[in-house]
């Protein structure tokens, strides 16, 4: 099998719209498992979305339309085990544990992010419209390159709509009063955060070009509810 490039990874995950998240050559810090063989993982590279881009080739997929739970984790198994076969890789999820593997600490170390007063990463442009979907450990050193440190844009924002904006100021200085926002979004009251998404995430001002579509909203909404 020939060497594995980033360029490779991308053109795989493209027809399903998972992007390439940036990568980093872990150190024993970061948490990243060995590989099956017993030997340290050389390079970790990052999948996930960006805006909307896997809504189209998932909405379409049998485990979408299969009734069964857990479907955007099963399809997202399925198209990265497949992906990591072809290039020789790992594949490592934030799904499945435990053991939960720390994937936010990964993405700091492939891109720019950084968290949020609402808990998810913010990219400097791609604003909290972004997720991880899967990793791929590989035992050589592919040419994953570096990234510039960039301000958290939070730090800037002065009036923080984020945290304003929740209905029942579910996020504090003490954390995320989960309790306070699945009861919100159960209710009658909560029909917007639920058909159209988190207002607390819908007001953040950055990357809002790359919301993501209603139904993919409504979908995640109802994950949020169903889980335990």
């Amino acid at each position: 099998m020939p060497a594995p490039t980033l360029e490779t990874i991308a053109e795989l995950g493209e027809p399903f719209g998972l992007k390439l998240r940036g990568g980093f050559y872990p150190a024993p810090i970061d948490g990243v498992p060995p590989l099956s063989g017993g030997n340290a993982s050389a390079s970790l590279v990052l999948l996930g979305n960006i805006g909307g881009s896997i809504w189209p080739a998932f909405s379409a997929s049998p485990e979408r339309g299969d009734g069964k739970p857990h479907s955007l984790d099963r399809w997202t198994k399925r198209i990265v085990d497949a992906i990591a076969a072809a290039v020789g890789a790992e594949p490592l999820y934030p799904f499945g544990g435990p053991p939960w593997h720390p994937f936010q600490r990964w993405a700091q170390r492939a891109e720019p992010v950084l968290p949020s007063p609402v808990g998810v990463l913010i990219h400097p442009d791609l604003g909290l419209w972004h997720a991880y979907r899967g990793a791929l450990a590989f035992g050589e050193r592919l040419a994953v390159a570096g990234f510039a440190a960039q301000p958290r844009p939070c730090d800037s924002c002065a009036k923080r709509p984020c945290l304003s904006t929740c209905p029942v100021n579910a996020f504090t200085a003490q954390g995320y009063d989960v309790a306070a926002c699945r009861r919100h979004v159960a209710s009658i009251e909560g029909t917007e955060c639920r058909m159209r998404g988190c207002l607390a995430r819908r007001a953040c001002p950055i990357g809002r070009s790359q919301a993501y579509p209603r139904d993919e909203m409504a979908f995640h909404m109802a994950a949020f509810l169903a889980a335990r």
